[in-house]
C-alpha cells in the first residue's frame, strides 16, 4: 500500500480546521431539557453551559421534588446537546463514533 505522507497532513488539517470551526458553531446549540411538564427548563448549549434556568412558581414550596425536577430537566438537556452534538459532528467525521475517544472540545 503506497501512502503519500504529505496527503495525510494535509486531511489532518483540513479535519482539525472543521472540527476548530465546529468547536465555535457550539456555542450557537442551544438545547431545552425540561421535567415535570415544563414545570422545570433548563437551557443548555453546545459547550454544555447552562445558559437559563425557568421554574414554575407552584414546584417552589417543594424542596425535594424541585430538586428532583432540575435533575431531571438538567439530564434531559444533556443528553439532548449530546445527540445534537453527534448529529452535527458526523457531518465532519463522515459518520464515524467519537464518543470515548477524549477528543479535546469534543464531549465524551
Amino acid at each position: 500500500m503506497n501512502i503519500n505522507p504529505f496527503d495525510l497532513l494535509k486531511n489532518a488539517q483540513k479535519i482539525q480546521e472543521q472540527m476548530n470551526g465546529f468547536q465555535e458553531k457550539l456555542a450557537d446549540v442551544t438545547v431545552t431539557g425540561a421535567s415535570g411538564a415544563g414545570m422545570v427548563e433548563i437551557d443548555i448549549n453546545g459547550k454544555m453551559d447552562v445558559v437559563d434556568v425557568r421554574i414554575a412558581p407552584e414546584v417552589m414550596d417543594d424542596v425535594e421534588m424541585l430538586q428532583d425536577l432540575i435533575m431531571s430537566a438538567f439530564s434531559d438537556g444533556m443528553a439532548k446537546v449530546r445527540e445534537e452534538i453527534s448529529n452535527q459532528a458526523s457531518a465532519i467525521t463522515g459518520g464515524l463514533d467519537l464518543q470515548g475517544l477524549n477528543i479535546p472540545g469534543f464531549p465524551s
